[in-house]
């Protein structure tokens, strides 16, 4: 069990990676922490701009604790004061995201003739959720993905009820280029089975989203006990599946829909992979190729106009 004030004395690193090594940490300790410091905890999680620019007695207000839970969080984390912590995040958030905010406005101006709120406000979510994915910290840590995904001798995909859509889309997109890739189904009690092959060497992709899938955390125990390095796509640092994991993609899904938004999970699928194939050996072009040519030998395709 671990201490709930004990200090992590750790060297963090520095750079773009900064933000990345404190939110780790937090994940990782997240589990263990007292309920005030949780509470800390996950509002620095999801709060980074606020943390940033915030007094402590705002954000320790906004979190519902008070400021010295926020100042014992951070020495639990190695700083000597809160403002050595809440310096990283300020350095972070200066290489914020895109800015699409001009985008959405243009949006909310072209739909100014109808009274459809809810048109407007998935449109508004669409674009907040893109815009917090392409930072200068997810930069980093795609091109970390994709090396890591490239050095693979196998890529099982796990996702399960609501996140399948992302598996598949990973899977049958990414297999065209990189055949190691396999989409893992998990259907008829076969779980066990179809991840026995897989152990060190390998690299398993999974996605999960609040609420988290059974499933999905037993594909992630038993692909981790083998050995098996995990880079993991959910919406939050306090998911159960960031413990352990050696990349973790925390990604925005909010939206007015009734059920969480994939949106910005499936950019991330296809920025994953375009930067694989990208900075990837030439047979992974040449795979591209070979299968489109299969395709259209085999009818798959029909022809336009």
């Amino acid at each position: 069990m671990l201490d709930n004030d004990r200090r992590d004395d750790a060297p963090l690193e520095t750079g773009p990676n900064r933000l990345d090594a404190v939110n780790k940490r937090l994940a990782e300790a997240y589990p263990e922490l007292s309920p005030q410091l949780k509470l800390a905890a996950g509002y620095v999680l999801e709060h980074p701009v606020e943390v940033a620019f915030q007094s402590i007695r705002k954000s320790a207000s906004a979190a519902r604790v008070t400021a010295s839970s926020l100042v014992r969080l951070a020495k639990r984390l190695g700083f000597d004061s809160y403002e050595q912590f809440r310096e990283v995040f300020q350095s972070a958030v200066q290489a914020g995201p895109v800015e699409l905010s001009g985008r959405a406005s243009q949006l909310r101006n072209m739909a100014s003739q109808t009274d459809d709120q809810i048109f407007l406000d998935v449109g508004d979510a669409a674009f907040d959720n893109i815009g917090r994915l392409f930072t200068a910290d997810n930069q980093v840590r795609v091109r970390e993905a994709a090396r890591l995904l490239l050095g693979a001798d196998r890529i099982p995909v796990v996702g399960f009820r609501d996140a399948f859509a992302c598996a598949y889309h990973f899977a049958y997109v990414g297999r065209i280029a990189m055949p190691n890739i396999q989409l893992i189904r998990g259907q008829e009690g076969g779980l066990l089975t179809e991840l026995a092959p897989f152990g060190e060497g390998d690299v398993v992709v999974v996605f999960g989203f609040e609420p988290y899938c059974a499933e999905t955390m037993r594909a992630l125990e038993i692909t981790r006990a083998a050995g098996v390095n995990a880079i993991v796509i959910t919406d939050t640092l306090r998911s159960p599946l960031v413990p352990g994991a050696a990349i973790t993609f925390p990604v925005a899904n909010a939206t007015p829909h009734f059920f969480p938004s994939i949106l910005s999970a499936i950019t991330l699928v296809e920025t994953l992979l375009a930067e694989c194939v990208a900075f990837g050996p030439d047979e992974l072009v040449g795979n591209v190729a070979n299968f489109e040519s299969r395709m259209r030998r085999m009818g798959a395709y029909a022809e336009s106009g």
